[in-house]
């Protein structure tokens, strides 16, 4: 039986023509996908405190595209947001992003698919989701691969979305069910509602490791 969902989504006819094109530019674009917006469009302040700050923090602003999506995914995997972790960012791809660097993210001290920057953002978003301490030759790290203003967005990134990563797990929404029909941003393997569901019964699914 599948779980219940906790939170409703609001019809896209009850939303104003802004909200609408932002719904719109979620599903075709993705990142998020519209499911997480039209559960935010119960409450106005939340949907734009939301599209905004990603606007931002993650599609624009001063670190590298690809480091904060490779973060945005390893906090998925950490706090286990399917909903999240089962989305891809399009410019990610863009930049070269393949997806075997997604599968090796819990293990990133160890792999050689990453640089020694990416490592030292990864190593960033571990010590906040995982409340690691935090010594001098930590931050010397730190500052030998970002500037302040780099590591104030991506610390600032990497808080925003595992809270709000942390706060959608506990709806049991999934993909493909608000506005759908396209496969924006979508995981390989999750590109559809029947895709999504073989995937999920999957011996090797990340959720399941």
């Amino acid at each position: 039986m599948a779980e219940k969902q906790r939170i409703s989504y609001v019809p896209f006819e009850d939303m104003t023509p802004e909200m609408q094109a932002e719904i719109e530019r979620c599903a075709r674009e993705g990142t998020p996908r519209p499911e997480s917006s039209a559960i935010r469009a119960h409450v106005p302040a939340a949907f734009w405190f939301f599209a905004e700050s990603w606007q931002n923090l993650f599609r624009e602003g001063v670190v590298d595209h690809d480091i904060k999506e490779l973060c945005r995914v390893y906090i998925s995997r950490s706090v286990k947001c399917e909903y999240c972790g089962n989305q891809r960012s399009e410019k990610g791809r863009a930049l070269g992003l393949v997806e075997g660097q997604y599968d090796e993210l819990m293990n990133f001290e160890r792999s050689e698919r990453y640089d020694e920057r990416q490592k030292a953002a990864l190593a960033y978003a571990e010590a906040i989701a995982w409340h690691l301490d935090a010594d001098d030759e930590f931050w010397d790290r730190m500052y030998r691969h970002f500037s302040e203003p780099e590591l104030v967005e991506l610390g600032c990134f990497i808080g925003l979305t595992m809270g709000q990563q942390s706060w959608l797990r506990l709806l049991n929404i999934d993909h493909h069910e608000y506005m759908a029909g396209t496969a924006a941003a979508m995981a390989p393997g999750f590109e559809d509602a029947e895709a999504l569901a073989k995937s999920k019964t999957a011996e090797d699914y990340w959720a399941k490791v």
